[in-house]
């Protein structure tokens, strides 16, 4: 599976004004340049997670957007969603998509929606708080050595 730009240029705005903490709103010209999307792009995103409830926005002076929400409310499976339509990795599980020809015969359809479940679910724990914050400094794993070689049963 892998996002479209657009979901991927989504989830970077968002994470942008995420990190906004003040009351000023921002612009899409603005995140363009502090997130080199291009701003023909944002413009379009911003358009679309408007339409979403994702981010609110006002015109005039003092104009622009922000987010709808708190960034904790706001997930990954928000916005790709609002991006893209609902989650479906395959059709079987597409509700506005009928056209697998093998539909009536599969044995695995009825388990795609657990997965399914599953992928948008983990989308759905990490929020745009998760990903505004530095990463924090994990110690690097130990390297791990066997405690002897096995040479087909040979010490």
């Amino acid at each position: 599976m892998r996002l479209s730009s657009l979901a991927d240029y989504a989830i970077v705005i968002m994470v942008a004004a995420a990190r906004e903490r003040g009351p000023a709103r921002l612009t899409a010209t603005t995140l363009a340049a502090t997130t080199r999307v291009p701003l023909p792009t944002a413009q379009k995103l911003v358009s679309r997670l408007s339409a979403a409830g994702l981010i609110e926005s006002a015109r005039g002076t003092g104009g622009g957007f922000r987010l709808a929400r708190k960034a904790e409310a706001i997930s990954l499976a928000d916005v790709i969603e609002a991006v893209e339509g609902p989650i479906a990795l395959t059709t079987c599980v597409d509700e506005e998509r009928h056209d697998c020809a093998l539909d009536q015969h599969c044995l695995v359809k009825p388990h795609w929606a657990v997965v399914n479940r599953a992928v948008r679910g983990a989308l759905a724990d990490v929020s745009l708080a998760d990903l505004a914050d530095p990463p924090a400094a994990r110690p690097a794993a130990a390297p791990t050595f066997p405690t002897s070689l096995d040479t087909n049963g040979l010490h």
